[in-house]
């Protein structure tokens, strides 16, 4: 959500050093307490509004959609994994993002809608967007994620996710305003997402991204809901140091992309980096040296068929051999090929037409 820089996790470190943090007043790490029934009836988590911890006001009207958000996108902010969970620091951590936001990235105002401390403790970020949910009518744009602020709510969760998890206050707490979300607008559970899901982004770390399972699980659980939850397809993330049967099949598309001084060995090396860095450029996203979400869409064709002989065809192959399928490796899509790919169609409930479109590819990709 910060200016692009070269190091993906660093491009969301907003603070830079800015706040500082007290240790006086930690909290133990509790459940989020409850609010109290809202109009519709639901008990809503306690969510502390701008006013609360003190918010500028906006640089701009605050545009509010009579709609209702179809989707949650979860974030990290990137930021120290601080063992301050007081109060005090959730709202010194909120008004440094809308600082931030403001003053350097030229928002209007903060660019989530609520933010999760360490200590469980949910703020209101844009203003507007408690009053919203409350209403469970209508949706304030943000500025989270790209393609996605008309439809999507955003939560950012305090701290690096890369390595380690979040505390159990924190989880705790994401997972009581999920449910409150889905259950005030009607979202399904299974329509929780990470950042990573729609922009070439780390965010919101392997970690908290690798649990976002569990989370659509336990809010289903909390929401009463029995029937089984069914994961979104997504793109992969590839990010430098990576090694394996997808970095050769994103470096065989950059290739057929026309990156030819990029190696066929599946490392995510420097060359592949700046060939991925290139194609973010040509196609107008932030460079982040990443191989993710708007990438994939950009070096897929949209459609390989029979009599089709390339680089991505080759990828196509590597994929269908990596799933137990049988068909050459050669980049050249045969009557073998065409086989492999509507038996992985078959398999996986798609359209069975043998030809290798996004959808498959995506399906091939998890």
């Amino acid at each position: 959500m910060s200016n692009p820089a070269r190091n993906p996790i660093g491009r969301r470190a907003f603070l830079r050093g800015g706040l500082t943090v007290t240790a006086a007043g930690a909290l133990g790490l509790a459940d989020p307490l409850l609010a109290g029934a809202t109009e519709s009836g639901q008990l809503a988590p306690a969510i502390h509004g701008t006013g609360a911890w003190g918010a500028r006001p906006a640089k701009g009207a605050i545009s509010v959609l009579n709609s209702r958000p179809v989707k949650i996108i979860v974030h990290h902010t990137a930021t120290a994994n601080v063992t301050d969970y007081s109060l005090a620091r959730a709202f010194a951590l909120s008004r440094s993002i809308q600082n931030y936001h403001m003053d350097s990235n030229g928002w209007i105002d903060t660019g989530q809608h609520f933010t999760n401390s360490r200590g469980g403790h949910i703020t209101e970020g844009r203003h507007r967007s408690l009053a919203a949910l409350n209403g469970g009518t209508q949706h304030v744009v943000s500025a989270h994620t790209s393609g996605q602020n008309n439809v999507a709510l955003g939560i950012e969760n305090e701290g690096l996710y890369t390595s380690v998890g979040p505390t159990t206050a924190q989880w705790n707490s994401l997972v009581a305003l999920c449910r409150y979300m889905c259950q005030q607008y009607r979202i399904a559970a299974s329509q929780i997402y990470g950042h990573r899901d729609f922009n070439n982004t780390a965010c919101p770390g392997n970690v908290l991204y690798g649990r976002l399972p569990e989370l659509r699980r336990a809010v289903a659980a909390a929401m009463g809901e029995r029937e089984r939850i069914v994961d979104p397809v997504t793109w992969p993330l590839l990010q430098p140091g990576d090694r394996g049967e997808k970095v050769l099949v994103a470096q065989r598309l950059l290739h057929h992309a026309g990156e030819r001084g990029v190696p066929l060995d599946g490392v995510f090396d420097p060359r592949t980096d700046e060939a991925a860095r290139r194609l973010e450029t040509r196609i107008g996203v932030a460079e982040t040296g990443l191989v993710g979400a708007e990438s994939w869409p950009a070096l897929i064709p949209a459609a390989l068929r029979k009599g089709d002989r390339n680089d991505a065809v080759h990828g196509v192959q590597l994929l269908l051999l990596a799933k137990g399928l049988r068909t050459p490796a050669d980049g050249e899509y045969t009557g073998a090929t065409e086989t492999a790919v509507r038996e992985f169609q078959t398999g996986n409930q798609l359209p069975a037409t043998g030809v290798a479109d996004q959808l498959t590819w995506q399906y091939l990709l998890r």
